[in-house]
């Protein structure tokens, strides 16, 4: 993990890229059995004659993987806290898609009722090795100045 991120350290156009993750038809699998179980999603026969014609991961296991990369790339101090945002998937994931998360600061606003904090646009795009964009994420999210308080 990079050394933690104050807002004092960010500026709009700040570009970070994660590492990888490499999606496995067992993890697909798994996952949706527990949190999104749909056939398309835990039976790759079935899957076939699906919407997506074979088996896709969940987009919300493909958005706890975006979630993971993010950590990892982008370390805010005091964590990753979102504050809303609009997410998309534009193309399932895919067992065998080696993943990694693009992302890009596009603005930062200072809070006008909490000072040493602002909201940070970020743009995110999870793509796999071909550059395909498989989750697409515009979160806001929380960063702290350097000594300022957590704030209620």
């Amino acid at each position: 993990m990079s050394e933690a991120l104050w807002l004092d350290d960010l500026k709009v156009g700040d570009s970070f890229t994660s590492g990888e993750h490499a999606m496995t038809e067992a993890e697909i699998v798994a996952y949706a059995s527990q949190f999104d179980p749909q056939s398309f999603h835990t039976d790759p026969e079935a899957a076939k004659d699906s919407f997506f014609g074979g088996l896709a991961a969940s987009g919300w296991h493909t958005a706890a993987i975006t979630m993971r990369l993010m950590v990892e790339a982008l370390p805010f101090a005091r964590g990753v806290i979102g504050a809303g945002g609009e997410l998309s998937w534009p193309e399932p994931t895919r067992p065998g898609d080696v993943l990694h998360v693009e992302a890009r600061i596009e603005d930062i606003v200072p809070s006008r009722s909490r000072p040493g904090r602002a909201a940070v646009a970020v743009h995110c795009r999870t793509l796999d090795r071909h550059g395909n964009v498989k989750q697409d994420f515009r979160p806001r999210l929380i960063a702290w100045s350097r000594g300022s308080d957590l704030g209620g």
